[in-house]
């Protein structure tokens, strides 16, 4: 601690992402990305706008994203006035807790979730108050029922994959007309329904969506919200606020040709699910206990074995997944659907280190 520090900064206990670890050969699923590279598309759009006139890289991007946005609308039937971007879906949520979630009464949230919400609100300082999910980890509809500031969950819930059904969602809104409820669907591509099918009916709803899952573009770093028009300018007012050229000239390209590859998307999104069915009938053919998954990645236990001592086994087999030290779920392992062969090498370990 240094004495230069603002106040706010040594009460902070900050977001730890997955690990990226430097390690050849490494089997990686640990960090929910998907195992496919992002439409070839991509790769020529960034290239066409490189090879166009690299001299525009000096030039600062659309402050607006205008181009990225119209892709938006278009591929989600809305108009761009409901559409916000901005860098990554962490860079939009940390926008939406300042601009939708900061007031008197705390937000509600799951008490197992996205571990960057109680992060947020300890940056902004936003009271909050943790809603347990049921005993099989599913969210309750009426549990949400009760006053409130705000309301904000993943769709499905990271890091148990669970799903809730759009009518659930719908119950939620309208139970909090007076409230804000932000859906985070993260992982939405793969198996739920999107909740934006509602953002016409309820003018409290703000879905929020990544590029870095489904699209393949974790390394591009774009996300975006969709909302009511008055929820859209508080997010912009607070976006420009704070940078208002948050995405850059290649994301831009790159981001709308991963949106309009729809065949592309499609058959990526699809592999991973069917790769997701036949890792959740190994795991519990060697005894695991796995919840249902609509996500990229599933939780899993073992009746009879540490899931700490299963994770480091697994890294001493240049595997790595992802072990959460929290209670109610200290004795899961997350882990991110790979590629068939690296779904493969996981089970293969598992069963020898099991034997």
């Amino acid at each position: 601690m240094s004495r230069f520090w603002s106040k706010v900064v040594g009460t902070l206990t900050p977001y730890v992402p997955g690990e990226q670890p430097k390690v050849a050969n490494l089997i990686k699923l640990n960090t929910n990305e998907n195992p496919y590279p992002p439409s070839p598309k991509v790769v020529e759009a960034i290239a066409s706008e490189l090879g166009a006139d690299a001299a525009r890289l000096r030039l600062y991007p659309d402050p607006n994203a205008d181009l990225l946005k119209a892709a938006i609308a278009r591929t989600h039937d809305i108009t761009v006035h409901k559409v916000f971007v901005g860098n990554g879906s962490d860079e939009v949520l940390a926008h939406v807790f300042m601009a939708l979630l900061k007031h008197e009464r705390p937000v509600l949230f799951p008490d197992i979730t996205y571990s960057f919400y109680p992060v947020y609100c300890a940056l902004y300082g936003i009271d909050y108050r943790t809603v347990p999910l049921a005993d099989d980890f599913t969210i309750d509809p009426t549990d949400y029922a009760q006053p409130n500031g705000g309301i904000i969950f993943p769709n499905p819930n990271a890091p148990t994959g669970r799903q809730l059904g759009v009518d659930a969602i719908e119950q939620i809104l309208a139970a909090n007309r007076d409230s804000v409820v932000v859906v985070d669907e993260a992982y939405v591509d793969f198996g739920g329904k999107s909740a934006i099918s509602l953002a016409d009916r309820y003018d409290n709803l703000l879905v929020v969506h990544t590029l870095s899952k489904s699209r393949s573009l974790a390394g591009l770093r774009v996300g975006f919200a969709v909302g009511d028009p008055a929820l859209i300018e508080a997010l912009e007012r607070v976006k420009n606020s704070f940078n208002s050229y948050p995405l850059d000239r290649l994301a831009i390209v790159g981001a709308v040709a991963a949106l309009e590859d729809a065949a592309y998307f499609e058959h990526s999104r699809h592999a991973v699910i069917t790769s997701r069915g036949t890792l959740t009938a190994e795991l519990q053919s060697l005894g695991f206990a796995v919840l249902p998954s609509a996500a990229n990645f599933i939780f899993a236990r073992h009746p009879h074995r540490d899931a700490a001592q299963l994770a480091l086994a697994l890294r001493e087999k240049n595997i790595i997944v992802r072990h959460f030290k929290l209670p109610r779920i200290d004795q899961f392992l997350r882990i991110t659907v790979g590629t068939d062969a690296e779904c493969a090498a996981l089970t293969a370990a598992l069963r020898s280190i099991l034997k």
